[in-house]
């Protein structure tokens, strides 16, 4: 009886020895992301590569800032803004950073409200963070035309080392980019909310939007400790 129900059992797929088999066993979905979906696991991944990317241009400011001969500007100068008769240091980068971190707060609110499936407040939710997201975004743009107007530019600025216009504008416009390709994407994803696109498939997406936001707020934080900081 045994050997006849082994016989009739189909053999199980072999798994390739070598790198054709650590190449089939991730791409089968089944032992390295089990329980995770597919478009959660790949925004992981994406996340991770974009990581090296700000290591490496946050080191690359790093680098050149201790080796420099010339004077590095003052942050706390160069991004001072007048109000009233009055200098306020950095006033401006510690509203886009309060925005950034209150962005996280409604974000979370989100993903939370999605598991719930109540779309309503999910999606309002997800456009308020996409608000914020548009806020720091204007701030930035107003911060690059009033530094642009005081001479800085990408290889030489007034306040001191060449470098420093270089990097600035490297880092807070790819930083920049990366939040106005998550003002869109939460946008599109919170209109499909509100029209129920998930109901059936469940709200999987939002929490994948939320990983997206909270990677760009996170990295803020350092560029703002790095950057404005030092």
């Amino acid at each position: 009886m045994a050997n006849d129900s082994m016989k009739g059992a189909e053999p199980a797929a072999a798994t390739p020895a070598g790198w054709g088999g650590l190449a089939d066993d991730w791409s089968a979905d089944r032992k390295v992301f089990r329980n995770v979906p597919w478009g959660k696991a790949m925004m992981w991944i994406f996340l991770l590569s974009d990581t090296f990317i700000f290591s490496i241009f946050l080191t690359s400011y790093m680098t050149v800032r201790m080796s420099t001969t010339v004077d590095w500007p003052n942050p706390s100068a160069v991004f001072a803004l007048e109000i009233g008769g009055t200098t306020f240091p950095l006033i401006l980068i510690a509203i886009m950073t309060f925005i950034l971190i209150s962005s996280s707060g409604t974000m979370a609110m989100a993903v939370n409200f999605g598991y719930r499936r109540d779309r309503r407040k999910t999606a309002i939710l997800m456009l308020v963070t996409a608000l914020f997201g548009l806020s720091f975004v204007g701030m930035q743009a107003f911060e690059w035309s009033k530094l642009i107007e005081e001479g800085v530019r990408p290889w030489g600025n007034p306040f001191g080392a060449a470098q420093f216009g270089s990097t600035f504008f490297m880092i807070t416009g790819f930083h920049g980019f990366h939040v106005s390709v998550g003002v869109i994407y939460l946008t599109i994803v919170a209109f499909k909310v509100w029209r129920g696109d998930y109901e059936s498939r469940g709200y999987a997406i939002v929490e994948i939007t939320g990983l997206y936001w909270h990677f760009v707020d996170l990295v803020w934080v350092f560029i703002f400790a790095l950057f404005y900081l030092w």
